[in-house]
């Protein structure tokens, strides 16, 4: 797990920025919402299009948002294509992603069509994000066997493809609007290098979580100790010339002051010990360093973020990189300050530079519109 900040065991001297040596070269930076502010739906819908358009002012290049169903604790937002059709028409450049559609829950072929109207009405500024989800329950709901959900993903994104790819559909029909674009903005998110391998050898992205549970027989595992073996899976997998998309989500929360992260963060640390104490998981420990090294988080000021950033190995590796802010889950001027915190003084010591040009228009690995 990732080790608590030196401050937190009594350390409190880090490099400065300007004398931090990166071997980490992120080509894009991504801001990443569970939608999980503390107030009312509408809310949360209204600070999360703020927060994107932070980002995009701030010269993100990609902002992603999370389907999740029936769990506001978990999640805010079960109509991702509908949240996006908002934020698309608040933003100008940023690009626009779902992180993920949990596929199974989902028909294929409406799937094709809300993401093709939506990527037109975006000026092809969308990416599809896919996974198997987590919330079982939620098949019940949905009439569905949990137990199926890997053959449901895999049968849905391959309706997804053969609509998007013009090829006649079941029942002779075919896809309108037409997408072909779409079929190489596809990422799919995996904990597993099996996963992994299966998304290389379908040539799409890579999805990597802000987070990992460790094996029982390597707890002290680092994250990259679980990553980098998917990563090699997937780069072995790719087909020959297709560019890799790795992107790394990271829990991320930049403070001016290191007081007031830490305060926050022990608030958080309080609602995500009450949120897995209530699924009888009591195992993330009473002290906010306790969630820290479990969740993986990076926190603190701008020096302390970088220093930790810069330790990440799959950082190295990733083309792509997504901040979120989940488990502090800070207030929303808060969450707007760490967007600000990160681009100008965190993110170009991993080497990433801003975008604020109307020429981002298609990551790497894509071809046409």
């Amino acid at each position: 797990m990732t080790p608590p900040p030196p401050h937190l065991n009594g350390e409190e001297d880090f490099p400065s920025l300007a004398s931090m040596t990166s071997k980490i070269s992120i080509k894009r930076l991504g801001f990443f919402t569970r939608l999980l502010d503390e107030t009312s739906a509408a809310e949360r819908y209204r600070l999360a299009i703020a927060q994107i358009q932070q980002a995009e002012r701030c010269g993100y290049q990609s902002a992603w948002i999370a389907q999740h169903h029936f769990h506001e604790a978990e999640g805010g937002l079960p109509a991702p294509f509908v949240f996006l059709a908002q934020a698309a028409a608040r933003t100008e450049r940023i690009r626009l992603g779902t992180g993920i559609v949990t596929l199974p829950l989902e028909m294929g072929i409406r799937v094709a069509e809300d993401a093709a109207v939506l990527d037109l009405m975006c000026d092809h500024r969308l990416e599809v994000g896919v996974g198997p989800g987590g919330n079982l329950t939620a098949f019940t709901a949905f009439g569905l066997d949990s137990n199926a959900r890997h053959k449901l993903m895999s049968d849905n994104l391959e309706t997804m493809r053969m609509a998007w790819s013009g090829s006649v559909l079941e029942g002779g029909d075919r896809l309108y609007p037409a997408a072909p674009g779409l079929a190489d903005r596809i990422w799919q998110a995996t904990f597993s290098v099996e996963g992994a391998r299966r998304a290389g050898l379908a040539g799409d992205g890579l999805m990597l979580s802000r987070t990992q549970p460790r094996p029982a027989d390597k707890p002290n595992a680092t994250l990259a100790d679980i990553q980098d073996p998917m990563i090699d899976a997937y780069l072995e997998a790719l087909p020959k010339g297709r560019a890799p998309r790795i992107l790394a989500s990271r829990t991320v929360f930049v403070a001016d002051d290191r007081a007031e992260a830490m305060r926050l963060a022990e608030i958080g640390a309080k609602r995500q010990r009450a949120r897995l104490a209530a699924t009888g998981d009591l195992t993330s420990g009473n002290l906010v360093g306790d969630l820290i090294a479990r969740f993986d988080i990076h926190m603190g000021t701008p020096d302390e973020v970088a220093a930790t950033l810069l330790a990440d190995d799959t950082l190295k590796r990733a083309t792509d990189m997504t901040i979120q802010s989940h488990s502090i889950d800070p207030p929303h001027p808060h969450i707007l300050r760490s967007i600000e915190l990160m681009a100008e003084k965190v993110a170009p010591a991993l080497g990433w530079s801003p975008d604020n040009s109307a020429t981002n228009r298609r990551v790497a690995g894509s071809r046409g519109a």
